[in-house]
């Protein structure tokens, strides 16, 4: 007997038809762009549900035809032989569903701002952070993504103090939520002439980039400032103000951008940061409330959390939120293998879902 809700599959059906009908029809530019979306979202669910109600009949059929008495004894063993696989694909199918049926980040198809730190370990930390960054940066590439660094503060020995990028692409956010909290490394720096294993850490950020729509911010709430933008640069950076600072007063979030040479380009940025931060502020509420109710193996979120270890000496990678370690340190940084723990951690959470669900 089926455990998947009917209805549901009934309504799914019904959606995706009426999304086709109104794409075969004359709409405006953005209306088509909204539907073809959702459209291409529901044809794999779609056709799990159209798969999974034909081998349900063809499940039906042989049940029949093997209670009765009138069929003849191969007929009944050959119906007795196919159903193992049957039961089995249907299982599968069902899963597929299943997932298909849970509640949707509504940020998940969101491009991402990117926010990495150096946190303890001075110089090292700061050149830690600069290969975290550059491993999100070849994994955004990987996956057709485009990475644009909005702000950068370079370490004095390479790599950076503090570094913030935009990574635009579809599902950005869906892939890159999970990578916040405090990232640690254990390795030899190149400066330790004795060969000692040193711990150094930098704090991972992900926020999903939030539109006018989601955040209303009050313009007399706002201090803006321009200056001179600092660090590397050239003569530019000597003879322009076009850096922008600005202070969201009320929450004391200030966000600062120097990366354009256009004033404007760099405001922009600015309120676009700002939106995503005080949206995640506002995000982080919901989730601590959320988690005072449930604690999933993922855990919050929250950027005080150490989420993984990245040991050069033995080669491995070790999430210890869901307890993954995988030998192929090098890989994982060259942004190859990051998948490998994205997809752990999505599955993982995926799961919790479905457990909470039942």
């Amino acid at each position: 007997m089926s455990v998947l809700p009917q209805h549901k599959l009934d309504a799914l059906l019904d959606r995706h038809a009426m999304v086709e009908r109104e794409l075969a029809t004359q709409l405006p530019p953005d209306t088509f762009i909204k539907l073809s979306r959702e459209f291409s979202e529901l044809e794999p669910v779609i056709a799990a549900v159209k798969a999974y109600r034909a081998i349900d009949t063809e499940i039906a059929d042989l049940a029949a035809m093997a209670a009765d008495p009138a069929t003849d004894p191969e007929m009944r063993r050959m119906a007795e032989a196919e159903k193992p696989a049957l039961d089995q694909r249907r299982e599968t199918l069902e899963q597929e569903i299943r997932l298909a049926l849970l509640p949707k980040d509504a940020m998940d198809e969101r491009d991402v701002i990117l926010e990495i730190r150096a946190g303890t370990g001075g110089d090292e930390a700061s050149l830690f952070a600069g290969d975290l960054f550059r491993m999100y940066e070849r994994y955004a590439a990987r996956q057709g993504w485009k990475t644009e660094i909005v702000s950068a503060n370079e370490g004095t020995k390479g790599g950076y103090k503090e570094i913030v990028a935009e990574i635009h692409g579809r599902g950005a956010f869906a892939k890159l939520k999970f990578e916040s909290g405090v990232h640690r490394v254990q390795r030899v720096p190149d400066t330790e002439a004795s060969g000692r294993i040193h711990t150094s850490a930098a704090t991972v950020a992900v926020l999903p980039e939030a539109e006018e729509v989601d955040v209303a911010i009050d313009d007399k709430d706002l201090r803006i400032d321009t200056m001179r933008a600092s660090g590397a640069g050239g003569q530019h950076v000597n003879k322009t103000e076009s850096a922008i600072r600005i202070t969201h007063v009320p929450s004391g979030i200030v966000v600062y951008v120097q990366e354009n040479k256009s004033q404007h380009k760099n405001r922009s940025k600015a309120m676009t940061m700002l939106r995503a931060k005080l949206y995640d502020a506002e995000r982080g509420k919901l989730d601590a409330a959320r988690a005072a109710d449930r604690k999933g193996q993922i855990g919050s979120g929250d950027r005080s959390e150490r989420i993984r270890t990245y040991n050069f000496p033995q080669g491995r990678v070790t999430d210890h939120r869901i307890n993954l370690t995988l030998h192929k340190l090098p890989q994982v940084i060259e942004g190859e293998a990051l998948d490998e723990l994205i997809n752990a951690l999505v599955t993982d959470h995926q799961a919790a879902l479905l457990a909470e669900a039942s």
